[in-house]
This record gives structure tokens, sequence and C-alpha cells, in this order.
């Protein structure tokens, strides 16, 4: 049986990754215990050396490799994370490695592979996505006969991941209720349930998989893995067409249920772990947290862990994922405004239809000296979620003629 196999490699892994792998704190959060009435506890995987977990399961793989396959090399792709932790495994074993990354990667993520892998690796970025990246460096290895180092779907991998749970089941013991963990392929919560079932099998595993990319949540739907048809790329370390074949298996047997949380959500959390733990977390690593609002009900009263996979995110980001915070708080919002090309149209809309707290943050216009009205682009950020009526109320009142951009509209795309 896999669970059996895999637990033995576990226990094998945290050998083998000891040189490399810190045992990151176990941090308990003051204001996320406070605001689920939980015993809410961190597990900071984004202090590792390459800021995130994956360099357990790529260091495992890789070590466990014989001299003659070490000579062949190595090729693996990644959204970012999986990268660096090979990049640091063929400095740090002598393994020269072909490093597939989506066009898309974060110029940050690129850079960091490069700096832990110096001569030893090549970038080569491919493709829209994970995926994309996959399945020529799948090609790109047959051609050359040399080893793939799967980020998710295999046993070393998966063992490295499971060694969070190990240093879970004897960090907190039996006081631990309930684990939260992000999803992309599969590979951290697969091998984190697999380490804590075998010693405490009432402990309650959750994944978390952003909305835009629910390949997990599918698969265990339909009981079969299953290939979704698109992403969406921004939570980009769990951006995943498609789960893994041992993952699939392990998760629909000891995970208790997988929660789908939107993207704005996470950007959310993202911002508040940092304006009030100064943890800087990327989106995926700040998943498991962002699930939270989710399981609420299911957590009061009890000893949860998060795993903060992660931290490695760009900082030219931050605008857009501020923005999309402010968004999925309904506190920001986009319209279309006409207005009679005439002196005191603007001034009317800011004296009448604006609230004291509602702010213009955005304005296009252009005046079309043949026409008698012309139309705007006016975004609004509101103080809170409920101002919105209340603007809409106005605008009506002034007999405004407006329209809101919903967000499947290709505009609305172009601003986000």
């Amino acid at each position: 049986m896999i669970t059996s196999d895999l637990r033995q490699a576990i226990v094998e892994a945290a050998e083998r990754i000891r040189p490399v792998v810190t045992r990151p704190p176990l941090q308990r959060s003051n204001r996320l215990s406070k605001r689920y009435g939980a015993n809410l506890l961190l597990k900071r995987e984004d202090l590792q050396e390459v800021r995130s977990f994956k360099i357990r399961g790529a260091y495992n793989k890789m070590a466990a490799l014989s001299a003659p396959e070490r000579e062949r090399g190595v090729v693996c792709a990644s959204a970012g994370n999986h990268a660096q932790g090979v990049a640091f495994a063929c400095a740090a074993l002598g393994i020269r490695a072909t490093i597939f990354m989506p066009e898309i990667t974060p110029t940050q993520k690129i850079d960091r592979v490069k700096h832990f892998g110096g001569d030893f690796v090549d970038v080569r970025l491919v493709g829209d996505s994970y995926d994309d990246s996959s399945q020529a460096a799948g090609a790109y290895c047959a051609e050359k006969s040399a080893v793939f180092v799967h980020p998710f779907d295999d046993l070393l991998t998966i063992a490295g991941q499971g060694t969070i749970g190990r240093e879970l089941a004897e960090e907190v013991g039996a006081e631990l209720d309930v684990v939260v963990a992000g999803i992309g392929g599969g590979g951290l919560i697969s091998g984190v349930a697999a380490a804590l079932k075998a010693v405490k099998p009432a402990v309650r595993v959750i994944g978390a998989e952003p909305t835009g990319s629910p390949s997990m949540h599918e698969s265990i739907r339909q009981g079969r893995v299953v290939t979704l048809d698109r992403v969406d790329t921004f939570v980009d370390g769990a951006a995943v067409k498609r789960v893994g074949d041992l993952t699939f298996d392990i998760c629909r047997r000891l995970l208790e249920r997988v929660v789908l949380v939107p993207e704005g959500k996470v950007c959310t959390t993202v911002i508040e772990l940092y304006q009030n733990e100064g943890i800087i977390a990327e989106p995926a690593g700040a998943l498991a947290v962002a699930a939270l609002d989710e399981i609420a009900d299911e957590i009061r009263g009890r000893t949860v862990v998060c795993i903060l996979s992660g931290g490695n995110n760009d900082i030219l980001r931050y605008p857009e994922i501020m923005e999309r915070s402010l968004v999925h708080q309904g506190r920001k919002h986009y319209f279309i405004v006409e207005f009679a090309q005439k002196p005191g149209q603007l001034r009317q809309f800011v004296d009448r239809a604006l609230g004291p707290t509602d702010d213009i943050v955005r304005f296009e216009y252009m005046k079309k000296t043949n026409k008698e009205r012309g139309a705007a682009l006016v975004g609004i950020e509101l103080k809170s979620r409920a101002d919105l009526e209340p603007l809409l109320r106005r605008m009506a009142e002034i007999q405004l003629n407006c329209r809101p951009l919903e967000s499947e509209e290709l505009l609305y795309e172009y601003l986000i």
C-alpha cells in the first residue's frame, strides 16, 4: 500500500535532508487565534533557505540518486519554488540541471533560481503555465536520457515534503486537531497527511486551492484525475491543470476535504500577514491562512496549524495584489459614466454622487468636440462594501447615465 511505503520513505527523508533543511519555527498568531477562537499556529516554511518547503522534496529526490543518475543530470519543470529547491540541491550535490519554467514566472523567482544554481543550472522559459513547461521538460528529458525531478508526483519528492508532518507531530503532539495546507499538484499535503495520519489518525487535514485552479477539488469530486481546460495563473505556485496520480490517490483517502479560495481573498491575506505579522508571503504560500474563513466553524476551540508554504513574492506584484484585494472586499468599483460635455458636470458628480469617504482613484476622459455627451472610465474606492448601495442610489437620483463594469468583461480584465 502506497501510504505504508511513503511513511517509511518519510523517515528516511528526514535523515537525508537534515544537513540542508532547517526546522522553521511554529509561530502562534495571536491575531488569527482571536479572530477564529482557536489556537492558531503558523508553520513558517517561508523561512527555509529557498523561502519555501520545496527544498525538502527536491533535495531528498536528488540526494537519493545513484552516481550514474547524477552523471546524466536532471531536468525539472516548475512555476518557481521547486526550481529553486532543485537549483540549491544541484549546487550542494554537484549535479547539472535543465530547468523549465513558464514565461509568466515572476522575475524574482527566475533570478533566485540562477542565484542558487549558478553554473550548474540552465533555465529555459516555455509556455504560459506549469503544465506547458512540464510537457517541454518531459520531451527534453527523454531526448537527453536525464532524470526527471517531478515537483509533486514522485514518492521521494512527496516524502521530503512529508517531513513537515513528522515535525508537526513532534512539535504539537496530541493537541494537534487540524492542519491546513495549500494544494498545487498535491505533493505537500500528501506527504503531510501520510506522516500525521500514521501517528494520529484523528487529525483533520484540509486542503486549500485557488478558485481559478481547482484541479484537486475537481478530481476528488469526480473520483478521477481530471485535467482542467484552463487555470487562473495569478496564484502561480498553485496554478496546476492536472494533479499527480500518486497525490490524488493519497488525497482522496486521507484529506478531510479541499476548500476553494477566491484569488482576491488570497491577496487580502497576503496583505494582512505583512501588515500584522510582518510576514512576506507569496499568494500560494498564503493559501492555508486564506482558507480559514471557509472552515471557521470547524476550527473553533481547536489547535490548528496552517502551513505557510512560501515567501517568494516579487515586490512588483504588490500593486496588483492590492487591487485584487480591494475588489474582493467590495471596496473598489469601476464605472463607465456618460457626462454631458458642458462645464460643471464633474463637479456635480463629485458634490452630489460621491459620499464623504468615497474616493476617485481613476478617471479617464477625452473631450469630443462633435458630441453632446462623452463617456468616462471612473474608478471609485470605498471605505467599506456597505457604501456601494448609497453611491448607486445617489447616482440614480441625479439621473447619471452610468454602467458598472462586470468582472467578466474584457475591459475589466484589462484594468485588473
